[in-house]
């Protein structure tokens, strides 16, 4: 299956560390060789790149986990590829606008007669469940409140209602943002940690690299970093529950739901 990474901080914050050690499971230390992509957002207003190579051997994700392009939310997938051709189209996250803003979301798993899922005014443009899934969500929000956006209580708790309807059609691990918010659902695997002074030192799994963090951040910063596996072997990750909605805002867990929360 695919792997996901997201990040959600309170300062404009750059993946470079943490997009490293995704790009290298990509191909090199996993096998999720089928395409990668990236989404970032700044004060709201979102920049994405999409390439169907490995993201081991893709130029342009080598340039990415390099060049520090400070964010406020981050989602990033690499693809192993189960359902559609391995080609630009199919190739995550997928972005589509409602309520004037621009929303981004990736997915890993597999979903079961996903094409049963009714579509209206979002349609997709690849061939893969997921993205069908995604227009499946927007087009459900769109039908329950029309052209309001509901405020982040009301809006949480029904994208916990269908993802969760999801999840009844088989493995549906998610991130989504409206530039504000990065909302993250898991079915199986989602671990995440909070990053917040006293800073310390972190190593990645998948590459020779480490970072002291105490030294490019300040004592205000505040960084939670979302992933399908831990990226670093001397921190503490937190494992979502199966069938837990945890949104993030400005780096801090703003709402958790599940049958474990409710």
């Amino acid at each position: 299956m695919c792997e996901l990474l997201g990040m959600s901080a309170n300062v404009p914050t750059d993946i470079c560390f943490s997009f490293s050690g995704l790009r290298a499971r990509g191909g090199r230390t996993g096998p999720h060789k089928d395409g990668w992509g990236m989404a970032m957002y700044r004060d709201r207003q979102v920049w994405a790149i999409h390439d169907p190579r490995p993201s081991a051997d893709s130029d342009m994700a080598e340039v990415m986990s390099k060049t520090s392009l400070k964010c406020d939310i981050v989602i990033s997938h690499i693809r192993q590829a189960n359902v559609g051709n391995v080609c630009l189209p199919n190739t995550h996250p997928f972005s589509r606008m409602i309520w004037g803003e621009t929303w981004v979301y990736a997915h890993n798993g597999q979903l079961e007669n996903s094409e049963a899922l009714p579509v209206n005014e979002y349609h997709p443009i690849g061939s893969t469940d997921s993205e069908r899934a995604f227009c499946w969500i927007l087009g459900q929000l769109k039908v329950r409140y029309g052209d309001d956006k509901p405020n982040q209580e009301a809006l949480s708790n029904t994208l916990y209602e269908l993802t969760s309807q999801l999840k009844n059609k088989g493995v549906f691990n998610m991130m989504l943002s409206d530039g504000e918010s990065l909302f993250c659902y898991c079915t199986t695997k989602l671990h995440w940690i909070t990053r917040r002074a006293p800073f310390k030192p972190a190593t990645l799994f998948d590459e020779d690299v480490s970072v002291d963090f105490k030294e490019v951040t300040t004592d205000k910063d505040v960084v939670t970093v979302i992933a399908t596996q831990p990226l670093t072997e001397d921190e503490q990750w937190n494992q979502m529950e199966e069938g837990e909605l945890c949104v993030f805002n400005a780096g801090e867990v703003m709402f958790r739901c599940s049958t474990v929360y409710r």
